[in-house]
């Protein structure tokens, strides 16, 4: 079993949790991220990351599940708090009887592109401004068969807590890395290329009278999703094969999908025409 330490106080120890829970830049220097709720923590334990610790409440009975977790899945130190402490730390509003500290898993394309299918669907979003909407790309990913989802360039953090939460567990189960360049893309867009010959690279636009239904889906893709405000930058706009747009009913007010709504809409779009 490992060291519990107890914690009655906002000593330093628990000032490391809230960070974790504030402060980018922090999560990533001690390259750890606070993880609560039963969908995550179980999809978490099932899918390997690595827990470096729980935090839990010693004023009240744990149940069942939060005592097996604490038995069974390994980790280097567990805190116990007090409740007033694990209800300022959690952001439900039945404070969670069980937290976990896990580690944050390396941005490996190599890795990214092994696990691929013969026949995948892969979708780029290109620096997404909503934790939101970059949680319901994950979650729509993951529900639509979406084998891996690449950030690109400076965007919401993808360990925040609110972008966690919000996939319900679809976070642990979906594959999703972060380049920061252009260079990065490039490269891993030769390597998929390299695997998959008839790849196509395919992007939206309100633009374009080229309909979503018209492109072919049915073989290898890989979907460029823009920016909430800007779209595309340029350097993606000109990778890509395709341009699509998603039709709107005629005398509708509304000029274009939240970028979440979008994206589920094509990934349903490339599922359909494979099951067709």
């Amino acid at each position: 079993m490992p060291k519990t330490q107890k914690i009655t106080t906002k000593n330093a120890d628990f000032q490391r949790f809230e960070v974790l829970l504030t402060n980018r830049n922090k999560r990533y220097r001690y390259g750890t991220f606070l993880v609560e709720g039963v969908r995550s923590l179980n999809k978490a334990r099932a899918e390997g990351w690595i827990f470096e610790s729980f935090l839990y409440s010693f004023e009240g009975r744990l149940s069942d599940w939060a005592r097996e977790m604490l038995s069974n899945v390994p980790t280097e130190i567990n805190y116990a708090l007090t409740d007033a402490l694990m209800a300022s730390l959690s952001g439900k509003e039945d404070t969670s009887e069980l937290m976990a500290i896990l580690k944050m898993r390396e941005d490996d394309t190599d890795a990214i592109i092994a696990s691929l299918s013969d026949n995948p669907i892969i979708a780029l979003f290109d620096r997404p401004s909503n934790r939101g909407n970059l949680g319901t790309m994950i979650r729509s990913a993951d529900a639509l068969g979406v084998e891996a989802l690449i950030l690109t360039g400076h965007a919401v953090d993808l360990y925040d807590p609110e972008v966690v939460i919000s996939t319900m567990g679809s976070f642990f189960n979906l594959p999703v890395i972060r380049l920061s360049s252009g260079e990065e893309v490039d490269a891993l867009i030769e390597k998929l290329r390299t695997r998959y010959p008839d790849i196509s690279l395919i992007g939206t636009t309100a633009h374009t009278d080229n309909m979503i239904y018209d492109a072919d889906m049915v073989h290898p893709v890989m979907f460029f999703i823009g920016n909430e405000t800007d779209g595309l930058n340029r350097r993606y706009r000109e990778i890509c094969d395709t341009y699509v747009k998603i039709p709107m009913v005629e005398g509708s007010y509304a000029s274009s999908f939240n970028v979440g709504c979008a994206a589920t809409v094509m990934f349903y779009e490339a599922v359909r025409q494979r099951n067709k």
